[in-house]
């Protein structure tokens, strides 16, 4: 007789690619779907806070949690009785087990998350390990069966961590049911587990602090948030002898903001110096490279703003992982893990020479780009009073309702459903308070785009017709030179053909602008 029969191993399959899935895309739900067949009761297609309690499984896992047990207790009561099984079914066996006890103390490692995140509650030991272990040994420690991933109960308890703060962290920083804001999501929880979970189970765990992320996007769409829910949500090996973990996550996350230091200032944080290597240098002082610990990350903000020569020094960190102190010849070692954020267009810093092209490749191997709030808008309209509400609830808690309605109100009769939101996410959240505290938001008045940019933008976008570029070059030469003949030389024109080609319109405004 074999292990499995056909329907057990279709089943177990399911569960397989449902439990390696990211949980964040669309496709989650047909894994489901295939696990439960005709009891699958449909769902939103993704995972947002609109549509899920993160403390709650949804029902579909609840189903799928409680066939998996039944199923593994009868394989387990077969492998004790001396069944045979073909590998690829003990895999099967095993991913079974995992689902299981990953959903069976899914709502204990929530609970020591919210103890850890509240600090007044203190940092107790994980006590409930022992009966995980217990759990593991019983489906997965019987006479003559060797687990085929031969992972041993401590590491698989540190994945579980693992996971249920990475779907934490994405779940509460990352809001907005837009299919933008599903795909941030997806591409966050990747950017923690690669596309692999497998693979990152077997070997990657131990190597993703190598591997430094880049999140670019517009002011305001929250790229600080993005680095929080990578950071937060590292591996971090656990210790069954003390039964805590080897670091504390919650203190293993350091930002630095580069755009609001001086380049010297920036050496020394990141660097550390010893003492007397500059003036006001009364001592010996540790950086943030220095500070992390190899589980936890360092948080570099507005990476384009960083100076060449300290991009030299931090290209060495990331290729090498060694960095020197100001002042100080002793090499020093990074362990931790290295996240970037921008709002600069990083290609056109290259041109310019502002950044270095082999430190943009040593920050791009995985890249994060966060959409602004006018895409997630511009998908679903909706979005708008899910994100007004998450705020309204933040500041004004029971009253969140009655604010919603307020805000919302207020930006239809005196901005529009269309208004562009240039300031984004921080743009609408200080919309919210306002209204909270003045009954109404006036944004800044927009700066006016000056020809120039204008004609950037339209270079761009691919909007100019052969003749209308032709028109605004030769006006924007000329309003330069103030001479036909030189116009005429530099673009290699007539001069007739430059005279006819000048808008007037234009050029005054390019003169009024300087």
């Amino acid at each position: 007789m074999a292990f499995l029969n056909q329907t057990e191993r279709a089943f177990l399959r399911a569960v397989a690619n449902l439990g390696y899935c990211n949980p964040f895309l669309p496709e989650r739900i047909q894994c489901e779907r295939e696990a439960l067949g005709s009891d699958f009761r449909e769902a939103e297609p993704i995972w947002s806070l609109r549509v899920a309690d993160p403390e709650s499984p949804h029902v579909n896992i609840l189903k799928i949690t409680a066939k998996v047990e039944t199923l593994v207790k009868k394989l387990r009561e077969r492998l004790a009785g001396g069944a045979s099984a073909p590998e690829d079914d003990l895999v099967f066996y095993e991913t079974g087990v995992l689902f299981l006890l990953y959903h069976r103390y899914n709502d204990r490692f929530h609970a020591a998350i919210a103890n850890a995140l509240d600090r007044r509650a203190g940092h107790k030991p994980f006590g409930f390990y022992t009966d995980f272990l217990r759990d593991w040994q019983h489906y997965l420690q019987i006479a003559g069966f060797t687990p085929p991933s031969q992972h041993q109960a401590p590491h698989l308890f540190a994945c579980f961590f693992q996971i249920r703060r990475a779907f934490h962290h994405i779940f509460s920083y990352i809001i907005g049911g837009s299919m933008a804001a599903a795909r941030l999501r997806a591409a966050v929880w990747q950017s923690i587990f690669t596309h692999d979970m497998r693979r990152y189970r077997d070997a990657l765990y131990e190597r993703m602090g190598d591997m430094t992320t880049l999140v670019t996007g517009p002011t305001g769409t929250g790229k600080e948030l993005v680095a929080r829910a990578i950071g937060l949500s590292r591996y971090v090996p656990f210790d069954s002898k003390t039964l805590t973990f080897v670091e504390d996550f919650t203190g293993a996350f350091h930002a630095l903001n580069l755009s609001a230091l001086p380049p010297t200032l920036i050496e020394s944080e990141l660097f550390g110096h010893r003492r007397g290597a500059f003036t006001g240098a009364l001592q010996d002082r540790r950086g943030w490279l220095e500070i992390c610990p190899r589980w936890g990350t360092v948080f570099l903000d507005e990476i384009g703003d960083l100076d060449g020569a300290i991009q030299v020094k931090l290209l060495r960190v990331l290729h090498t992982r060694t960095f020197q102190p100001v002042g100080d010849t002793t090499e020093r070692h990074f362990h931790g893990k290295i996240i970037a954020a921008t709002n600069r267009n990083l290609a056109e810093a290259m041109r310019q020479g502002a950044l270095r092209e082999d430190f943009y490749y040593r920050l791009c191997a995985d890249l994060i780009a966060t959409p602004s709030l006018r895409d997630q808008l511009r998908e679903s309209p909706a979005v708008l009073r899910e994100l007004i509400l998450y705020i309204a609830r933040r500041l004004a808690g029971p009253q969140a309702e009655a604010l919603a309605e307020e805000v919302e109100a207020c930006i239809v009769k005196h901005l529009g459903r269309n208004y562009p939101w240039p300031g984004n996410i921080r743009e609408l959240e200080q919309c919210v308070r306002s209204v909270l505290i003045r009954k109404e938001y006036r944004p800044p008045e927009p700066r006016p785009v000056s020809p120039r940019e204008d004609f950037e933008r339209a270079l761009n976008g691919g909007t100019l017709t052969a003749d209308e570029l032709l028109r605004r070059y030769c006006t924007l030469v000329y309003a330069q030179t103030g001479s036909y003949e030189e116009t005429a030389r530099r673009l290699q024109l007539d001069r007739r053909t430059v005279k006819t080609k000048i808008d007037p319109q234009l050029l005054a405004r390019l003169r009024a602008s300087g």
